[in-house]
């Protein structure tokens, strides 16, 4: 009696065997027949990784342009000029009544003869000696340098109504139209991306029906000996993926290449505006996403092809 339990203890077991053995064959079939084409899979693969570096590239640029915009924090700070007659001692405790408030990082205080010291000591301080002689004293007012956290737009309304506030200069023009075209250029992105990916989809397609078209004998008897479709498509499905992360790894390839090479000279062009800013690479966690999007985007691009096939052949 026990013989029967262990043929049905066997039986589940060779259907997984079997189904294990036939995903590996397709992989490896599909794997060689890239390599017995080099050329073919060459230009397939190198106009897929084009397709898919132009968009990658883009969305890399707007990012640290982001990380950039984010990391210039001198230009979130507002500066409050108080009116020339209040006296250093009343702009300190503004300055601590401001240092209270939730929406504030930081206030400092830049008196008069800070102020001036600053303006001698700076570039052009030729062209100030004469006014500043010609006026005998300081003319300049206490100020109060304030860098808010999280939006400023309310805190700039609250220093205006300061009332020994003079006047209020913040330059956020330039940073809502950076996030105007950082908005625009995401948007662009998304677009670039659908097209170009839809291209590289087509093109995964055209080749997959190429290599269809020469095996139509083949097909036909699988067809004929009662193969499914499931069995006859897996073989262009993993052609299909391997296209895909191949181009996605050449992508990457040539993503690190273009970084690399413009890594010195956007060094020193940060460095002469004495900036510690660095280009940002692509991340691990990143180069995995391209590599299963690419890899989905030509099992996709085969599944499509194989599927309109078969259901013609099956008519």
């Amino acid at each position: 009696m026990a013989k029967p339990a262990a043929a049905s203890v066997a039986k589940p077991r060779s259907r997984i065997a079997a189904w294990f053995d036939h995903h590996l064959h397709s992989l490896v079939a599909s794997l060689g027949r890239m390599l017995r084409r080099p050329w073919a899979t060459l230009l397939t693969v190198g106009v897929m990784a084009v397709a898919l570096s132009l968009p990658l590239g883009l969305a890399l640029v707007l990012d640290n342009v982001a990380r950039l915009g984010g990391t210039v924090e001198r230009a979130r700070e507002a500066s409050l000029f108080l009116k020339p007659e209040i006296p250093v001692e009343r702009a300190r405790a503004l300055a601590a009544t401001l240092r209270t408030r939730g929406d504030v990082a930081e206030v400092v205080v830049r008196s008069p003869d800070e102020g001036l010291a600053s303006l001698r000591g700076g570039g052009g301080a030729d062209l100030y000696a004469d006014a500043i002689a010609a006026v005998g004293g300081n003319p300049l007012p206490s100020v109060l340098i304030v860098r808010p956290r999280g939006d400023e737009r309310a805190l700039l309304a609250v220093l205006q109504a300061v009332p020994e506030a003079d006047f209020v200069q913040h330059d956020a023009v330039w940073r809502e139209r950076l996030d105007r075209w950082l908005g625009f250029g995401e948007r662009a992105v998304w677009v670039l991306a659908a097209l170009l990916g839809l291209g590289a989809l087509l093109v995964v397609g055209n080749t997959v029906r190429l290599d269809i078209q020469s095996r139509r004998d083949e097909i036909a008897v699988l067809q004929s000996l009662g193969a499914t479709d499931g069995f006859i498509r897996r073989p262009f499905l993993y052609l299909g993926a391997a296209y895909g992360l191949v181009a996605g790894a050449l992508a990457l390839a040539l993503l690190t290449t273009a970084e690399l090479a413009l890594r010195a000279p956007l060094r020193a062009l940060a460095d002469s505006y004495g900036s510690r800013f660095a280009f940002a690479g692509v991340d691990p966690l990143q180069a995995l996403a391209v590599l299963a999007a690419a890899g989905a985007l030509g099992w996709l691009g085969a599944g499509v092809v194989t599927g309109h096939f078969l259901r013609q052949t099956r008519i």
